[in-house]
């Protein structure tokens, strides 16, 4: 039976910022992307992420980013690669502790928004990130872009990665996603996401926006918590490839 992983990015909410339903979101993934603090969220609100995610026995993943509140880390940075590295490793080691206060760990890193797309296609920062990662905990799974740079590198490092596709977000002719400035980047309908989801993992392939087909080998399905109807695309997500004989299951070891 083919097997895929869901993911989605929570831990994002505080009080002035509510953008996800992270309970209903935990009772429908298999792995959750918790904020570290650095983009969006709250200590208090982030702690209760990890202590709903262990109750659902959803596994944990870092979800750091550029120090970019104002533009919720969506907005392209060029730190130094020591200044880059250092703020990772301070974004996992926290997220690491808060979770092992709630009983639960965490099991690998996938970076947010501009930073992710970032180390995508940028050697320099990608080595960055990798570095960070390998010195705070080796152990730890690089989840990225399929055929992102920041993959080859990390594994090029002795890291474990996984690729991930993107049900919710529009792909280019070459395997990137469309910048969300531009049409196409965000798609709402949550039939059209589920069906292509079922489409990729059946036959590898996703329709980009030129109508073209991308081959997109992944181990992950994200679908962001912040989009409008979040919810309901993971579960009809979720229903259409369980419904297509496919498992759902996280794609490291709870």
């Amino acid at each position: 039976m083919a097997s895929i992983d869901l993911n989605s990015d929570l831990g994002e909410n505080s009080a002035e910022r509510v953008v996800s339903d992270d309970a209903a979101m935990l009772e429908i993934v298999t792995s959750a992307n918790v904020s570290c603090g650095f983009h969006a969220g709250s200590a208090e609100g982030i702690r209760d992420t990890l202590t709903a995610a262990v109750a659902n026995r959803v596994a944990i993943g870092a979800h750091p980013a550029y120090r970019d509140r104002e533009n919720f880390g969506r907005t392209p940075l060029e730190p130094e690669s020591r200044t880059l590295q250092a703020e990772v490793e301070y974004q996992l080691g926290a997220l690491m502790a808060l979770a092992a206060a709630v009983g639960g760990r965490v099991a690998y890193v996938k970076p947010h928004g501009a930073l992710y797309n970032t180390i995508a296609r940028d050697e320099r920062q990608a080595r960055a990130v990798v570095a960070a990662v390998r010195a705070v905990d080796p152990a730890l799974v690089m989840l990225g872009l399929a055929g992102g740079v920041v993959l080859d590198i990390a594994a090029g490092a002795g890291l474990r990665t996984a690729a991930e596709a993107f049900a919710d977000r529009g792909y280019l002719p070459d395997g990137t996603l469309v910048p969300r400035t531009q049409p196409g980047a965000v798609l709402h309908d949550p039939s059209v996401v589920a069906r292509r989801m079922v489409r990729l993992i059946e036959s590898g392939v996703v329709r980009a926006v030129d109508g073209t087909d991308v081959r997109v080998d992944a181990q992950s399905i994200c679908v962001h918590g912040d989009s409008p109807g979040a919810v309901t695309m993971a579960a009809e997500t979720k229903r259409m490839l369980q419904g297509a004989g496919i498992e759902i299951a996280p794609f490291v070891v709870v």
